[in-house]
């Protein structure tokens, strides 16, 4: 079989995951498009067979993303999944549309991005999250991004949370971008 299948992959699986069951299936050399962090659910472009011969062309485009952080925590690993190692309060101020509108909306544009630690990209052959579950310390470069439009989906007072959707380039990182989100409204957080 050679082709694209577009799966709709389910939280608390890995990119990789959902490959090799690809690879089981239709006994065929299976690639994506891109990796999905564990904890994000959605739309993961499999290519199959001869397919994979088409990712050159699909894996440089900008993507679109819906993402919820949680305010006034943080953990380890970024995600509702570590172990809790600092707390902030949330203000009632920090949370009025219009303050988050402005903040969100200063992204816009080109810019540096450090990637998360508890991401899959190699340094010296081994992947970051490698480094992070053995806590090695790991010089981590910025990477070029831009983020082209930025929206508020849904600010829940009472939750201290925010929902955003972000239109961005290849390489741009969701966990990145939330923790410098919550930077700037000068509190903590983790991506839910």
């Amino acid at each position: 079989m050679d082709g694209i299948i577009i799966v709709n992959k389910p939280k608390n699986c890995t990119s990789h995951d959902i490959v090799k069951k690809a690879k089981k299936i239709f006994n065929e050399k299976v690639g994506h498009t891109g990796t999905l962090d564990p904890m994000a659910t959605g739309v993961l472009p499999l290519l199959i067979g001869k397919g994979t011969l088409c990712s050159k062309y699909l894996i440089n485009h900008d993507k679109i993303y819906q993402a919820k952080i949680q305010l006034g925590l943080k953990t380890d690993t970024a995600d509702s999944e570590g172990k809790v190692v600092e707390e902030k309060g949330v203000s009632g101020e920090m949370l009025k549309k219009e303050n988050v509108e402005r903040i969100l909306k200063s992204f816009l544009g080109k810019q540096e991005q450090i990637p998360p630690i508890y991401s899959a990209i190699k340094v010296n052959g081994k992947k970051l999250y490698e480094y992070a579950r053995k806590n090695e310390q790991i010089e981590m470069k910025p990477r070029k991004i831009e983020i082209y439009d930025i929206n508020i989906v849904n600010v829940d007072k009472e939750k201290k949370q925010i929902e955003f959707k972000v239109h961005c380039s290849k390489g741009t990182y969701i966990r990145s971008l939330c923790e410098d989100i919550s930077k700037k409204l000068n509190t903590c957080r983790i991506y839910v």
